[in-house]
């Protein structure tokens, strides 16, 4: 007994040793240590004198409290129009499941640069907003959209919108239904069983997704880069300034530990009151309050969501409507269909702006070309970033399956504080903001001759991607019978052959759409590009960038474009791999 639990701890470690040495060498270490320069000094020693520049101007504090709150309201935004969509994909038939899921899955799966720069042409004063302003006569001349909370706002939650309703719909699909017709007989109206039962079991999705758009809206800096000024400025924003221009590393380390706290204390907080394995959808761990403070908070949302069902059901019972159960079906079907109009309707104009004859960007567009497509098509330093992009992605997904599928078998061997602590320690990655990710491997990348290299793109694109890889495999793990292993075991199959001929072949499908799912958040990553790559080693969204910042042109827009295409194809793809495990 003794030397087979010595070989099981012995095997559980060798699963782990990959995966913990790459975040070890990449991500812990890179992280402390260029944090470590905010608090050194000219000749080497500890020195304060950055911290009491941040302290000194006011104006920092003032940008990192903008950021927080922008953030906030993003976030709040996105949960309150992403939850119809989710409740929509999770209650719907099997046969309408997947338009919706494509709907959705496309603008998630889509470039944030992209929808970013489609939002420049909606907002913008040739846009399609000021023509149906002015064509309608609500406004006498063009109005000034771009360039202030408003852009930056609508910007950021279109882009961080299908980050919550895939993160809450996860919930969602293992709540039981028939709870809530249990709730009905009983005697409540359909919006209390909604109030009462279906919104509290769905709450621990709302609250994961409600911390994953947070955190990354608070590293934004795409947005407010392109659609907002000087006063829409966010935190990351200075941490590039003091980068790339004024190559100051220490007070960008400053600005780092700052943002990086902001994020600390939200991720404590949500730990405190929710517990860290709701991210990967265990809603199991969320039953019991975790303090009194969790337990006080968790009564009081009871409270107002009873309280507004109650409300709700006496209205629909003055009104003539508490039995009209499909008219409130149809009302939540409406508001979900208006919100996957607003996620998709800006990837379906930059289509005929791409077409334009102009040199510059105007609506409606006029003419018909499909010269910016040959000028991309035609271009060595287009086609190789796209190629490098595919390369980087695909090496990604790769490594990402490496490291992370043994490292998932391993974590569910763990029980107590071992797997909450390896828990942690995985989806970390996602709790830092990506910039500072980035600009740590920057800081290590130009010690180690790594910079503009492809491999450090991929590195850096899989520290990226992990958490996202390891949250989706192990949430496919957890729904597989492990009796079947040991059934192969008892027949005398080694753990290899058992995981070889029957774990795989079961959760294959689930790990493909895992790898998948990097390869998108590879492809899409500006961040670790922005610093890691440059010239003819440029990837594809750093080139967009480039563009982006530049000029405003079709060529964009062409660009935007067939990566649109590119992404559709691997949407629909995914959907069909989904298909055998949904039907069975």
């Amino acid at each position: 007994m003794t030397t087979t639990i010595l070989r099981r701890r012995a095997s559980t470690v060798l699963l782990l040793l990959p995966v913990l040495a790459l975040l070890g060498a990449f991500f812990v270490w890179p992280v402390l240590g260029f944090l470590a320069r905010g608090f050194t000094g000219a000749a080497g020693g500890f020195s304060a004198e950055q911290v009491e520049r941040l302290l000194a101007s006011a104006a920092y504090g003032q940008v990192m409290w903008m950021s927080i709150v922008l953030s906030f309201w993003v976030t709040l935004a996105a949960i309150l129009i992403g939850y119809p969509v989710a409740y929509v994909l999770a209650t719907t038939d099997k046969a309408s499941r997947s338009y919706w899921a494509l709907f959705v899955l496309l603008p998630f799966w889509s470039s944030f640069l992209v929808r970013t720069f489609a939002w420049i042409v909606i907002l913008g004063r040739n846009g399609p907003v000021n023509a149906l302003l002015t064509g309608s006569g609500l406004a006498e001349r063009q109005q000034d959209l771009l360039y202030g909370w408003f852009a930056v706002g609508i910007g950021m939650t279109n882009v961080l919108a299908p980050f919550a309703i895939l993160t809450m719909l996860g919930v969602m699909e293992g709540i039981d239904r028939r709870v809530v017709r249990a709730a009905e007989t009983l005697g409540a109206r359909p919006i209390q069983a909604f109030f009462r039962v279906y919104l509290p079991l769905s709450m621990p999705g709302v609250t994961a997704a409600a911390l994953m758009v947070f955190i990354t809206a608070l590293g934004f800096f795409i947005a407010p880069a392109l659609l907002g000024s000087a006063r829409q400025t966010m935190i990351a924003q200075l941490v590039i300034q003091q980068i790339l221009e004024l190559t100051n590393w220490p007070f960008a380390a400053v600005l780092c530990l700052m943002l990086l706290g902001a994020a600390f204390v939200i991720f404590a907080l949500y730990d405190r009151l929710v517990g860290l394995s709701t991210l990967s959808g265990d809603v199991r761990a969320a039953g019991a309050p975790r303090s009194r403070l969790a337990a006080r908070a968790a009564r009081a949302a009871r409270g107002l969501f009873d309280a507004t069902g109650d409300a709700l059901a006496r209205l629909a019972g003055i009104a003539g409507t508490e039995s009209c159960g499909g008219g409130q079906a149809r009302a939540t079907r409406f508001a979900a269909l208006a919100v996957v109009v607003f996620l998709v309707a800006p990837l379906a104009l930059l289509v005929p702006v791409s077409l334009s004859d102009q040199s510059f960007v105007a609506w409606p567009p006029r003419g018909l070309t499909f010269k910016w497509y040959g000028e991309i098509l035609a271009s060595p330093l287009w086609t190789g970033a796209a190629g490098l992009s595919f390369l980087v992605a695909f090496l990604t997904a790769g490594l990402c399956f490496a490291v992370v599928v043994p490292a998932a078998f391993a974590f569910l061997r763990l029980g107590g504080w071992t797997a909450a602590t390896l828990f942690a320690l995985m989806v970390s990655p996602l709790i830092v903001p990506r910039m500072v990710v980035a600009v740590s491997l920057f800081y290590l990348y130009a010690r180690l001759g790594l910079v503009g290299s492809t491999l450090g793109l991929v590195i850096g694109h899989v520290v990226i991607a992990l958490p996202f890889f390891f949250i989706a495999v192990v949430a496919v793990l957890k729904t597989y019978d492990r009796r079947l292993d040991q059934a192969a075991a008892s027949l005398g199959a080694s753990p290899w052959i058992a995981a070889r001929r029957v774990t795989l072949p079961l959760v294959g499908t689930g790990l493909i759409s895992a790898a998948l799912f990097a390869f998108v958040v590879s492809f899409d990553e500006l961040n670790v590009a922005l610093f890691a790559s440059g010239g003819l080693n440029a990837t594809l969204p750093k080139l967009m960038w480039d563009e982006a910042t530049l000029r405003f042109s079709p060529l964009l827009a062409a660009a935007s474009t067939l990566v649109l295409i590119a992404m559709s194809v691997l949407v629909i793809a995914a959907l069909q791999l989904r298909k055998p495990a949904t039907e069975a």
